[in-house]
């Protein structure tokens, strides 16, 4: 088990206490003295107004939940409760993005929110001096920064959301599952989670998410989640929570995880940056179900602030053996250095025509497509060397039948059994290393499939089961220590329009084996594929889409893959190892949706539509550095952020 906080909830206790003695509450929470709003501020504009006496710390806390007071409500019709079938509601003007309050119970009421918002429901009292809720928090740095006239770290005042994947020591953290714990306050606090609290920042939500970090806008505790721009959209993968809070200003920045597309995918849905970064730099420590392809980074709405709190998260730590390869690799000047208006003169920046060739899609790509190359032109613009094979050509291509098929051997083959027949005990059936080396030599052998969009990167056997159960055996709770405690003992919902939880909770308690082999050699040899590819074109960097498919509606279908074209997002290069960030690229005019047809389904539009769509900026692991002057010179260039007019001003 994890030893518990004690020396830092000693500290909070002392700060806290020192606040209540030195200030009273009722002086610290009067409205600002002059005219400062919370919406579309930034770290700057925050810490600006504070230093300016415009606001104090509480005084901004409490914007922020009247905020969520007026925008985070249910946001569909539950005829069932929470865990039946939904509606969607159109013009909702509700999120329901933020599934767990920090607040007191007395605090909690007062505000007036629903109990199910609360930071425990296993702890009625929620007493404990040595657990200060964010408003507590923020007096004592009220009273710090009353006493000695300096902020108390990088991060003060940053109001910010952690996915409920994520331990908070002060808080509930369960996934999304609706499972009662013994004690739903894990012991203690994720390693970022607690440097994000040293440099300052408070944490006032748990940001609710897809149950268990999968797929789907519903978690069983937390419910159905919704687009701000539409509500009746979808809002991303699992961390749409996280960044729909963004988006709607009812927090400044949060934290999102990603296996596959989940921060990229939500930031680019709801107009804001995220940064998935090189899965190496920022701990595993105190996630519940932690992956070989889990990706942990900050979801903002701007550049900058994503650089800020990217600079407190990254780096080393003892209890994640992974973070080891992290040493060294940050740049010495910190990340939020470089995110600065600038020429990008010198860059050579590969445009992945993989996924942005309107041919091989459909009607409902179309259009993310266009605004793709217009980021393009302004990449160009800003003075960077577009190396672009053409709108119907492929950038990696060459390179990857020269190097791909040697390199993936055994997983090639078992993709291509065309070409590497086996028999019926699955024994090659012919000689396949001869295969691999006339490939070799010839790669007009190589099977006409095999491209970008094809790669596969294989999972994990036995990761899901063996991953949850770790945490739950470190977290040592009393009633909750297994996969199968989850299942047993959980409520799930049950909706046709959305994944089955416990199916796949069911499906990862039958593994009876770990096997991380075939996804380590996967992942060494695409990413030497690809770093090989970047090589011979002397690329920098590289830009696509983040995904080419709007948002689809919540009970609709989704848009069918389509020549390797997955219906969410762009996801293979990402979990080679290679960061990525998203920047807001504009907005659709129209998009085309997916109606139930009979058995199948089929494309109906085009429909009016103002939906966001964001680009992707991907370079070498660890060069986050890069990749943030590369988003920054783009988004000072072209200022696509607009918050979503519905959740604008208070109701």
């Amino acid at each position: 088990m994890r030893d518990r906080v004690t020396s830092r909830q000693a500290m909070l206790t002392g700060i806290w206490l020192l606040a209540m003695t030195a200030t009273s509450g009722r002086a610290l929470a009067q409205a600002p003295r002059a005219a400062f709003g919370v919406e579309e501020a930034t770290i700057a504009d925050i810490q600006r107004a504070v230093r300016q006496k415009q606001v104090t710390t509480v005084g901004l806390v409490e914007m922020y939940l009247r905020r969520i007071k007026a925008y985070n409500g249910t946001c569909v019709n539950e005829p069932q409760g929470i865990l039946g079938p939904i509606t969607t509601i159109a013009h909702a003007r509700q999120i329901n993005a933020l599934s767990t309050l920090n607040l007191r119970p007395a605090a909690r009421t007062k505000w007036g929110f629903d109990a199910r918002k609360a930071r425990s429901l296993t702890d009625k009292t929620d007493a404990s001096a040595g657990m200060p809720d964010a408003l507590e928090v923020a007096a004592a740095q009220d009273a710090q920064f009353a006493r000695t006239g300096r902020l108390v770290g990088p991060l003060h005042g940053v109001v910010l959301a952690i996915k409920d994947q994520y331990d908070t020591f002060d808080m509930r953290t369960t996934s999304g599952g609706d499972v009662d714990y013994a004690n739903d306050r894990p012991p203690d606090d994720a390693t970022f989670v607690k440097r994000l609290r040293d440099a300052g920042a408070i944490i006032l939500a748990k940001a609710n998410l897809a149950e268990y970090a999968v797929d789907g806008a519903r978690s069983s505790f937390g419910g159905t989640f919704c687009n701000p721009y539409d509500t009746e959209r979808e809002p991303g993968m699992s961390s749409a929570g996280s960044a729909s809070s963004v988006a709607a200003n009812l927090v400044t920045c949060a934290i999102g995880e990603e296996t596959v597309v989940s921060i990229r995918w939500p930031a680019s849905v709801n107009n804001l940056v995220g940064i998935a970064p090189t899965v190496e730099l920022v701990s595993h420590d105190g996630m519940m179900g932690s992956g070989l392809n889990m990706r942990t980074g900050p979801i903002c709405r701007t550049v900058t602030d994503a650089a800020k709190i990217l600079d407190v998260i990254a780096g080393y730590d003892p209890k994640d053996e992974l973070t080891v390869f992290s040493v060294g690799r940050k740049p010495a000047g910190g990340y939020a250095a470089v995110a600065r208006a600038g020429r990008l003169d010198g860059l050579r920046v590969g445009v992945i025509r993989e996924y942005m060739n309107k041919a091989l899609f459909s009607k409902a790509d179309e259009q993310s497509i266009a605004l793709a190359e217009r980021a393009v032109d302004q990449l160009h613009t800003l003075g960077a060397t577009i190396v672009d094979p053409g709108p119907e050509g492929a950038l990696f291509q060459d390179c990857l039948v020269k190097y791909g098929p040697e390199l993936l051997n055994s997983s090639f083959a078992a993709q291509f059994r065309q070409s590497f027949p086996v028999d019926a005990n699955g024994r090659p059936a012919g000689d396949q290393i001869g295969t691999l080396l006339d490939m070799k030599l010839n790669p007009a052998h190589v099977p006409p499939g095999f491209s970008l969009r094809s790669l596969n990167t294989f999972g994990t056997q036995g990761e899901g089961k063996y991953t949850i159960n770790r945490y739950l055996l470190e977290r040592g709770d009393a009633n909750i220590r297994s996969n199968a405690d989850l299942i047993a003992k959980a409520r799930f919902y049950n909706d046709p329009n959305f994944p089955d939880r416990k199916q796949a909770r069911e499906a990862a308690e039958r593994a009876q084996e770990l096997d991380t082999s075939t996804r380590l050699q996967t992942r060494f040899a695409l990413q030497t594929v690809l770093l090989q590819c970047m090589e011979e074109q002397r690329l920098d960097a590289l830009v696509s889409p983040t995904s080419t498919v709007p948002p689809r509606k919540l009970t609709s279908p989704r848009e069918p893959a389509a020549n390797g074209r997955p219906p969410i997002g762009w996801s293979v290069i990402g979990q080679q190892g290679f960061p990525a960030i998203t920047v807001p690229a504009g907005f659709t005019t129209e998009v085309w949706d997916r109606e139930r047809d009979g058995s199948g389904t089929k494309l109906v539009g085009p429909i009016a539509a103002q939906l966001p769509v964001g680009v992707d900026f991907l370079a070498r692991p660890f060069q986050e550095g890069l990749l943030v002057r590369i988003a920054a010179a783009y988004e000072a260039a072209t200022r696509h952020r607009r918050p979503p007019a519905e959740f604008v001003g208070l109701k």
